[in-house]
């Protein structure tokens, strides 16, 4: 008896799975809030240069005291840029009294010498009370700080996906969701009144930390207590939690536009998911592997109870429990890390192409989705279309993945993509609604694609080195969505560049897609050796197509003398 064959005898798919299911996918609906929170609490408001002045000018032109606001008094003391519009980081060294009259030109003024802000900063805060930007100046030569946070935010992601997968396999999964629940709740609250910029980057950084934590347990559980056969059903689900979950955030976003509270709000549910996690079970496979096979028994037998299959819960017993996961243990007894992926030929390939892919993924997918203001749009709606964009791209996905195959919906994803994000850098500026729907169509295809890259990976490497491929892919995936903030500020210098970049590497990556094998209707490998012999004849079929043909005039031959046998 099989694991699957305990499952099923204590009910695969019940009432329990759905309510195990139900509850583990609200806390999805909060992942998006977080991974894409820097759109809402780090927009920059319209602002100029403080000025302050006290006393009459020689020519008794102006007398006035405090912050200079009208347009009319900021002529004299702040320069404009080719659009007319006051320089965010400039200020004149002297002010230019003559400007009051509008009759003269800024342009008469362009041989006095400017200097960099000294008061500070005013912000237009009509349209949001307060974001981290106006709160602790991220602007001029400071701006390279917004970026930042979303940077450190992404390293803590790619922290706890090291550090608590690790704790996890070891210490369980419900136990490091408990905790990863309880992270997010503590540190999302304390980034919320965080009193200076670095704190507030530290709270994040945790923040990342309990989000991998929690996506990890999250799938781990929910994976190792259904069948194979509602696998991707399940995973269909989660996908669509995070894609509404999109559109929750600009919600919350357009009604909440005080970032202190915003970040609150997206960090409070967690202290409820804490407190429903402790009625999920332990995954009952990895306390069979870890020798607590009385405990995994207690466990599936409150499944079957659930499930009201009581009296085949009864019939169970430890024996059963580690005979049902035999094979696994004797796999768990064989030594592997990471550099076994490097050592075979197709085991290397393998794990670079798809090194690449995840990276190229993440990275563009954040490229696209940070820094909506970008844009020129209303952050609000676009928020909204990159959002509702998800829902007929993965179901797209989900289509190809299913009638055509792994490799060509992950390629194609890609290099559609890539394409699309190029193409917009050649699209006027002035023509927002053709730029915004090539954007949201260039994220679509990205969302694709990062729907394809579990499922086709999972099935590349083998039983043995799956863990240990999945968690070298995922920490490039974490990179990519590290670096992406770093990228977008080149765009300071060259415009385009971002966004040339976050393309290339989309097409790259799709190209290299296609040097993978096909996965689809193919059983998982379970070793090292069986990935290479599968890839030896598929060389030696490519060589001779005809080598697995019988001829037609042998075949006709054969059955006639065999009539003729009495």
């Amino acid at each position: 008896m099989s694991f699957a064959d305990v499952l099923e005898t204590v009910g695969s798919v019940g009432k329990f799975q759905v309510i195990h299911i139900l509850l583990l996918a609200i806390p999805v609906l909060f992942m998006a809030s977080h991974n894409l929170l820097q759109n809402f609490v780090a927009i920059v408001p319209d602002h100029h240069c403080l000025v302050q002045f006290t006393g009459l000018n020689g020519s008794g032109q102006a007398n006035a005291m405090g912050d200079l606001q009208t347009e009319g008094l900021l002529r004299a003391f702040i320069p404009q840029d080719p659009d007319g519009q006051p320089e965010k980081c400039l200020v004149y060294s002297s002010p230019q009294w003559h400007l009051l009259n509008h009759t003269e030109s800024w342009e008469n003024a362009t041989e006095t010498s400017t200097r960099l802000c000294t008061e500070g900063w005013t912000y237009n805060l009509s349209k949001f009370k307060a974001t981290i930007v106006s709160e602790w100046d991220l602007v001029c030569s400071r701006k390279p700080l917004r970026q930042m946070a979303q940077s450190v935010y992404m390293g803590g992601v790619l922290t706890g996906s090291i550090v608590l997968g690790w704790l996890s396999d070891r210490f369980g999964r419900r136990t490091l969701l408990l905790w990863s629940h309880f992270q997010m709740a503590v540190s999302g609250t304390c980034a919320a009144f965080s009193s200076s910029y670095p704190l507030f980057c530290f709270w994040r950084f945790l923040c990342g930390m309990a989000l991998s934590g929690i996506i990890l347990n999250i799938f781990c559980l929910s994976l190792e207590w259904i069948p194979t056969k509602v696998r991707t059903a399940v995973s269909t689900y989660f996908n669509y939690s995070y894609t509404f979950g999109q559109l929750i955030l600009a919600g919350m976003a357009f009604t909440i536009q005080d970032w202190r509270w915003l970040q609150f709000t997206v960090a409070a549910p967690f202290c409820i998911f804490f407190l429903s996690a402790w009625w999920f079970p332990e995954s009952a496979r990895w306390l069979i592997l870890n020798n607590k096979a009385h405990v995994a028994l207690k466990h599936l037998k409150r499944v079957a109870k659930l499930n009201n299959k009581d009296e085949e819960g009864e019939k169970l017993t430890t024996a059963i429990l580690k005979s049902s996961m035999e094979k696994e243990l004797l796999n768990m007894k064989g030594k592997y890390s990471v550099l076994d992926l490097f050592k075979t030929p197709v085991m290397c390939k393998t794990a670079y192409c798809t090194m690449l892919v995840w990276f190229s993924t993440s990275f563009a997918y954040y490229g696209l989705a940070i820094d909506l203001q970008g844009f020129g749009v209303d952050i609000y709606l676009i928020q909204v279309i990159f959002g509702a964009v998800d829902i007929p791209a993965k179901l797209l996905g989900v289509v190809t993945l299913t009638y055509i195959g792994r490799r060509f919906t992950q390629g194609t994803s890609l290099i559609l993509a890539g394409s699309i994000i190029i193409i917009n850098i050649l699209i006027p500026k002035d023509t927002l609604a053709l730029r915004t729907s090539f954007a949201a169509i260039g994220k679509g295809c990205l969302a694709t694609a990062f729907s394809c890259c579990y499922l086709h990976a999972g099935e590349l490497y083998p039983t043995v080195v799956r863990q240990t491929g999945m968690g070298l892919v995922t920490t490039m995936a974490r990179i990519g969505a590290m670096v992406a903030p770093v990228v977008k500020m080149t765009g300071d210098y060259v415009a385009f560049l971002p966004m040339a970049i976050y393309g290339g590497m989309a097409i790259i990556s799709g190209i290299a897609s296609f040097l993978l094998p096909e996965t689809l209707n193919i059983p998982l490998p379970d070793t090292i050796e069986e990935v290479e012999n599968r890839a030896k004849r598929r060389v030696e079929k490519d060589a001779d197509p005809k080598k697995d043909e019988i001829p037609l005039q042998e075949t006709l031959t054969s059955k006639a003398e065999a009539d003729h046998l009495p």
